[in-house]
């Protein structure tokens, strides 16, 4: 018996995907393997661990809790999404890798999204709250030490990222 497939249209990413999908194929999978982003990670498949964190509408999302059928009309942030290149790093990467804040890295998308939507909503964390932040996402490798540093670090890049851009004397587009 073949399962019944729904065609779905999803912005992941700012892009546009027209796709049939099986209706309980999870938008980790879908992600995954139907649209090759292979940056979500999926550990537990329970929503514990937070490695396959999303961001739909820009808020953390497990994206093995969610059908792909049920993102359409929301906007879905893979860790792709959030800057690919050196030079358009987002500041919780740059944070990152400054702060050594990956191991293994198998962790590290869910944490990279994960406190991409904190940092937006609450610019300027103390330790305690960094640490709050991320407490539903979890590693194996790094003890936290180093991620909540990066968490510090991150909110200062992102507090002076403004001031650098006005005193570049450069046009904005």
């Amino acid at each position: 018996m073949t399962e019944e497939t729904y065609a779905i249209a999803v912005t992941v990413n700012g892009v546009v995907y027209h796709r049939s999908v099986p209706g309980r194929r999870l938008l980790s999978d879908f992600l995954r393997h139907d649209l090759e982003l292979t940056g979500t990670h999926v550990g537990c498949e329970h929503g514990v661990c937070g490695a396959c964190t999303v961001l739909v509408d820009g808020e953390p999302m497990r994206s093995c809790l969610m059908f792909a059928v049920s993102a359409p009309g929301h906007e879905i942030t893979t860790v792709e999404g959030l800057g690919n290149t050196p030079e358009a790093m987002n500041p919780v990467q740059q944070a990152f890798i400054e702060c050594h804040g990956l191991q293994c890295g198998f962790c590290t998308p869910g944490f990279l999204t994960t406190i991409t939507a904190y940092l937006r909503d609450h610019p300027d964390p103390t330790s305690a709250e960094a640490r709050e932040a991320i407490s539903g996402n979890l590693c194996r490798c790094t003890g936290y030490q180093n991620i909540v540093k990066a968490v510090l670090r991150a909110a200062e890049i992102a507090r002076e990222a403004p001031a650098a851009a006005s005193t570049s004397g450069g046009a904005s587009a």
